[in-house]
């Protein structure tokens, strides 16, 4: 055969809805994410090469009003094009794969979105009733590219779509009795040899799912490392826990080479979240008489700004053809999410929201228990048990960045910030759980912190900047503490590492210590019901009552019925004491520094972290 080509993939992964440059939860623009200026990113990497593939990685329909508004819209007029369907095929993606939040909205909604795309959308491990590939499992990309000398060759290009397989657990309503799933690398094996029999040169394989740093395990979440391991594949993009590769994000994880971007000797990439980067994967192909080969390869992400500090500057320009097509949907969203639906007594922040009982988590619990208690008269399943709320702040920092916290002022209430409060569509459901299992729910929610060592004379950091603020589930409804000085009883995939530790510790029903053979219902989300963080008692099984409506939603009815809400912080839960000399401190937006501690700590700024974080030192006062 002979020859070489040079081929680039270019791709993008979890833009989660996220268009333009704006934040609609503050109602104002915001120069790290959007699609609109990775288009320009993306244009750029096209023309540094000849040949140029562009991908998405999936989890691109959820994640902003603009994703519920238009999510609305396909639900009453299932031939409107979605505005994300639209951005994409101006950018000209040449095909893209399904991620876990696409289902959130439906089926119904979903198959009317993807009728929109001018490119194949793809995965192969979600399957109908029947057993048969319930979405195009994989496709063969039939491309002439320019090999080094200059001449056209025709090249044969297998890309196959992978989705994590416990969507049937987080979107169960939606899905039970209408799809199946099986494990990432069990489907790989034998679907990806029926792709080079097909006829493909090269695989490559847009793998939502994340890297784990575990012992691969069958049909787990984030297998992308097991994925690269089956043979066959000659790239690959990861993606599902908005972290990049290459990059010290995956450095030291094993079978992960962090700084070329390679998994088991894969070429891979994970190209962050929310459209803030790009990946950019370059293959050098030799032609060789048993078929094409990767010789080598480079892979990168390039970022559409860079922080300096607090300081963000924007390395991209908008796409203004992208803009303008895409403004109608913009303006509609704008004018959704500023519709008045109440007012506060009082400011709500969740700056402090994972180290003190904090009002954005309380006012969602009010609500949810709102909500069961309307309904308990009519609904003999939410009859005759105590009834407890558990919810989790969603937007602490994180991932997102120091400006990714939810604020809402005191007065006039919209809908902007219901949705700033509750990001996800996710639907109520109510769990029966026994005491002790409300005890292990709470243990698994305290495995966010690190141990404080009571001896040492070293500061130590109580929270990773990376922490997953949705797995720290808060109760109302109960009384706690927690004892960071204990070692953590489950790690953060759910699994008991510490049999004999306690992290919670006078837990408390009704004042009295809680009895762990009696029974409660406890309202919560239908990810978490469903599975999503491996909880225990949460698990599909325990499930006594789905919601007809979803906890956003719910919130909104509770503020405007309300009318008036006074989000006062309610004494659920605090730490256990900790010897007053420890230097303990917690990563937080620079603005906290402005707002009064909650009652019962004593906070200090130590001064700017990494990434743009405020350290600040924890001291109990009572």
């Amino acid at each position: 055969m002979g020859g070489r080509i040079a081929l680039r993939l270019i791709a993008t992964t979890d833009v989660h809805a996220n268009i333009w440059s704006y934040d609609y939860y503050r109602d104002a623009p915001d120069v790290t994410v959007g699609l609109a200026r990775a288009a320009t990113l993306i244009a750029a990497a096209r023309a540094e090469a000849p040949n140029a593939l562009v991908l998405d990685n999936g989890d691109f329909l959820q994640g902003t009003p603009l994703g519920d508004y238009a999510a609305e819209l396909l639900g009453k007029n299932p031939s409107a094009l979605h505005p994300m369907l639209a951005a994409m095929n101006h950018i000209g993606y040449d095909a893209g794969a399904l991620g876990n939040h696409e289902f959130n909205y439906g089926l119904e909604v979903l198959d009317a979105t993807l009728k929109g795309a001018a490119f194949p959308i793809l995965s192969c491990n979600v399957f109908r009733p029947d057993g048969a590939p319930r979405f195009t499992p994989w496709v063969v990309l039939e491309r002439k590219f320019l090999d080094d000398a200059g001449a056209w060759r025709v090249l044969k290009i297998g890309v196959i779509g992978f989705t994590p397989p416990q969507i049937v657990q987080w979107d169960q309503s939606e899905l039970v009795g209408r799809a199946s799933t099986h494990g990432i690398a069990e489907t790989a094996r034998r679907v990806v040899p029926e792709l080079r029999h097909a006829g493909a040169d090269i695989v490559v394989a847009l793998c939502h799912s994340g890297i784990s740093r575990s012992t691969p395990a069958p049909n787990e979440e984030n297998a992308a490392t097991a994925l690269a391991e089956v043979g066959g594949i000659d790239a690959l993009f990861a993606g599902h826990q908005h972290l990049l590769l290459p990059g010290d994000d995956f450095r030291g994880a094993p079978d992960v080479d962090a700084e070329l971007g390679k998994l088991g000797g894969v070429p891979a990439c994970m190209p962050g979240f929310w459209g803030g980067h790009i990946g950019v994967i370059d293959l050098a192909l030799v032609g060789t008489d048993a078929g094409w080969r990767v010789e080598t390869a480079r892979t990168e992400t390039r970022s559409i700004y860079q922080r300096d500090g607090a300081n963000l500057r924007p390395l991209a320009d908008e796409d203004r053809a992208l803009i303008e097509l895409t403004r109608p949907a913009h303006e509609a969203t704008l004018a959704y999410v500023r519709a008045p639906v109440g007012d506060l007594a009082a400011p709500i922040h969740s700056y402090f929201a994972l180290i003190s009982d904090d009002s954005s988590v309380e006012i969602v619990n009010t609500a949810q228990r709102w909500y069961v208690e309307r309904l308990a008269p009519h609904t003999p399943e939410l009859q005759g048990l105590p009834l407890l709320s558990a919810s989790a702040p969603f937007k602490c920092g994180g991932r997102g960045g120091p400006d990714y916290y939810t604020l809402v002022e005191a007065g006039a209430v919209a809908i902007k910030n219901v949705a700033d409060l509750y990001v996800y569509p996710n639907g109520l459901r109510v769990v029966r759980v026994t005491g002790a299992e409300v005890r292990e729910w709470l243990e698994r929610s305290a495995s966010l912190f690190r141990r404080i060592d009571p001896d040492s004379r070293d500061p130590q950091t109580l929270i990773d900047r990376d922490a997953v603020s949705y797995d720290f589930d808060a109760f109302d409804g109960v009384t706690y503490e927690i004892d960071v000085t204990q070692p953590a009883r489950y790690d953060d995939r759910g699994n008991v590492i510490a049999p004999q530790a306690r992290r919670i510790v006078d837990l408390r029903h009704r004042g009295a210590p809680i009895d762990e053979r009696a029974q409660f219902l406890v309202a919560t989300n239908s990810y978490r019901a469903s599975g999503g963080g491996s909880f225990p008692g949460c698990d599909g099984s325990t499930m006594v009552f789905e919601a007809p409506d979803n906890n956003r939603d719910i919130l909104q009815r509770y503020i405007a019925e309300t009318g008036h809400v006074d989000p006062r912080r309610q004494p659920n839960w605090r730490f256990r004491a900790w010897p007053p000399r420890l230097v303990v401190s917690f990563p937080t937006a620079p603005a906290a520094a402005n707002e009064p501690a909650p009652e019962g700590l004593k906070l200090t700024p130590m001064g700017m972290g990494d990434g743009g974080f405020m350290e600040m030192r924890i001291e109990l006062t009572v």
